[in-house]
């Protein structure tokens, strides 16, 4: 149930704690656990968020960069899930710099599940094995930022303090990279261009590259010749 923050909004976030980050990771592992499940395992030379049964889950809310090593180890002896929330809804908390409550404002970005290529680019082989699975939260979020000077030019000095999880809507499973040709639209000419891509996906063309790369690493399309110097893909027959 989406938690009701329009009349507490300036209590909970009054004097937030810029040490106190990792707040929708914490929400998300709360809300994706199970009975029996365990929590914060060693597992070698690194901590899991949960184990269910012979089951490593890593909930990632960042960089895939940063977690693509841990999934590779971990994958040579345990199957793997990895969890990753994209924001179809956000809600921005703006406080000033005593972090007292100045206003809340519905940001126009609405997050897709396309988006998840953002991140899959830094390691799109990973879905070539058989024990990793991918699932994808498509949830409604705070992002309390903070008039404190020393954040990006592009949010005019704010800092992002915490993401706080309003809701789930949505979960979406990738269990093996066939299923990754759902992206790939039926009546998609074959073969086809990153610009075609892009038309019938409306999505941009850099948006379009990202599908095109990890797709090939998976093994799912492959380069088939030229159009002048544009590359032309075609869908593998697997």
């Amino acid at each position: 149930m989406e938690k009701k923050w329009s009349n507490m909004i300036k209590e909970e976030h009054k004097g937030i704690n810029v040490q106190n980050e990792g707040s929708l990771h914490s929400q998300i592992k709360q809300w994706y656990a199970r009975n029996d499940d365990r929590f914060e395992v060693k597992v070698g030379r690194y901590i899991i968020d949960i184990v269910r049964d012979n089951q490593l889950i890593e909930i990632q809310t960042r960089n895939f960069g940063s977690i693509r090593n841990k999934i590779r180890t971990l994958l040579i002896n345990y199957p793997v899930r990895l969890i990753y929330p994209i924001c179809e809804e956000k809600w921005i908390v703006t406080l000033n710099r005593d972090g007292e409550f100045m206003s809340r404002r519905k940001s126009p970005k609405k997050g897709k599940v396309l988006d998840i290529f953002n991140e899959l680019i830094h390691c799109p082989e990973v879905m070539n094995d058989e024990k990793f699975s991918l699932e994808i939260l498509m949830i409604k979020a705070e992002e309390i930022r903070c008039h404190d000077g020393k954040g990006s030019w592009r949010r005019k000095g704010l800092s992002i303090y915490d993401k706080i999880l309003l809701n789930v809507m949505q979960s979406v499973v990738y269990e093996s990279k066939e299923d990754f040709l759902s992206f790939l639209p039926n009546e998609l000419p074959q073969p086809f261009t990153n610009k075609v891509l892009s038309k019938y996906l409306d999505i941009s063309m850099s948006q379009a590259t990202r599908i095109t790369y990890c797709l090939k690493k998976m093994g799912l399309i492959e380069a088939v010749g030229k159009k002048g110097n544009t590359i032309l893909y075609e869908i593998k027959h697997l």
